[in-house]
């Protein structure tokens, strides 16, 4: 007979074992709340109006990673979480 897991005989859980890797670019323009909605998003970055760690980016599912810059509407963000 297999034994339940329970909190006593699993590993503890880290904080950034629950966070993802990355994170695609309309994603985070939606989350920092930059943009309103996902369609908004999608025009921004289509087209031109994003920038990623200083060049152009135009694919709204481009992967982002901790410490990419995002410029839109003139200010800079840092992907950090």
């Amino acid at each position: 007979m297999s034994q339940k897991p329970t909190s006593k005989n699993m590993p503890p859980k880290t904080e950034t074992a629950d966070l993802p890797e990355t994170i695609d670019l309309q994603d985070f323009l939606k989350l920092e709340g930059l943009v309103d909605t996902g369609g908004e998003a999608k025009f921004r970055v289509q087209s031109g109006e994003v920038k990623l760690n200083g060049l152009t980016e135009t694919r709204r599912r481009k992967k982002l990673h901790r410490g990419d810059v995002v410029e839109i509407h003139g200010a800079s963000h840092t992907v950090d979480w």
